[in-house]
């Protein structure tokens, strides 16, 4: 039996109608036409629904049964219809972002901001993590979207490039950089670098990147985050290498900042998303934002 809701309404339309004629007016169809739908509900089912008159059409007792089914099943039916479009309405209407903590503390908020003006209606949530827990947030869902220096991601995910940033000398100063200077990578040798962990994608970059130049360090000392990288930097405790993406941050100390080059070494900066997943139209409009003002941040 293979019954389509188009037939089992019609079937129910005649039932609470008591007449074709009027079922048919009713829901803008043909006699005919609604005939030929309540007679294949009777030929699956096996059994006569309707006993017909002159004068009216009243229901059989396998009617009278069938009626009963079919108005629970149409009513579960529309209930998880209009349960399921309030779903998609509020995923329409939310926008998660998932993003490093400097991202999140630095590049993002003045850009949500701008986001939230122009798109009222859109509910924002911001989640902060670290890189692998930015990835999880999307993979298992609980981020629409996630940003970072992501080199390499996970079967489930796809990432597409949005900004490039240059890398950067931080060095101590007397006062918050008022523009970004120049320096050579020259001036990192026999320093003491204030780095990321080893297995940071970031570091694993920069650290290769100073083997190609043969530029070795007296010393390095890791700490988990940029935010702490330039906070030891102001303290004295060294230099740093960091993507330009932290020039807002820097200015909020007491450190020199000096583009690094030449040559000049880019990482690419990435935003990821489930494999297969829609993409909603919060998500296109903020992707503008993105590809508007990440390029800025680097200035």
């Amino acid at each position: 039996m293979n019954l389509s809701t188009r037939q089992i309404r019609a079937f129910l339309h005649v039932a609470r109608a008591g007449s074709f004629t009027r079922a048919a007016e009713r829901v803008h169809m043909t006699q005919a036409g609604l005939s030929i739908l309540v007679r294949e509900v009777e030929r699956q089912l096996g059994a006569r629904l309707f006993d017909r008159t002159t004068r009216a059409v009243v229901l059989t007792e396998a009617g009278r049964r069938f009626a009963v089914v079919a108005e629970s099943v149409l009513a579960q039916l529309d209930d998880a219809t209009a349960e399921m479009d309030a779903m998609g309405k509020r995923t329409r209407q939310q926008l998660r972002i998932a993003a490093t903590p400097l991202v999140s503390s630095h590049l993002l908020p003045h850009m949500l901001a701008r986001f939230r003006d122009d798109h009222p209606g859109i509910r924002i949530q911001l989640l902060d993590d670290n890189l692998g827990g930015v990835q999880e947030a999307v993979e298992s869902g609980a981020a629409d979207i996630g940003l970072g220096f992501f080199f390499k991601v996970s079967a489930g995910l796809v990432r597409r490039q949005i900004a490039q940033f240059p890398l950067m000398r931080v060095s101590p100063a007397g006062a918050p950089p008022t523009a970004l200077g120049r320096a050579s990578w020259a001036s990192l040798r026999s320093a003491r670098l204030i780095t990321l962990p080893a297995d940071n994608p970031i570091q694993r970059a920069v650290d290769l990147h100073l083997h190609k130049l043969g530029v070795a360090q007296e010393s390095s000392q890791p700490v988990s985050f940029i935010a702490t990288m330039i906070s030891m930097v102001e303290a004295g405790f060294g230099v740093a290498v960091m993507p330009t993406f932290a020039v807002a941050a820097c200015r909020r100390h007491s450190v020199q900042i000096d583009l690094l080059g030449s040559p000049q070494m880019k990482l690419g900066f990435y935003r990821i998303a489930r494999r297969g997943a829609a993409q909603t139209q919060a998500m296109k409009d903020f992707d503008e934002v993105l590809s508007e003002d990440l390029p800025r941040m680097s200035r």
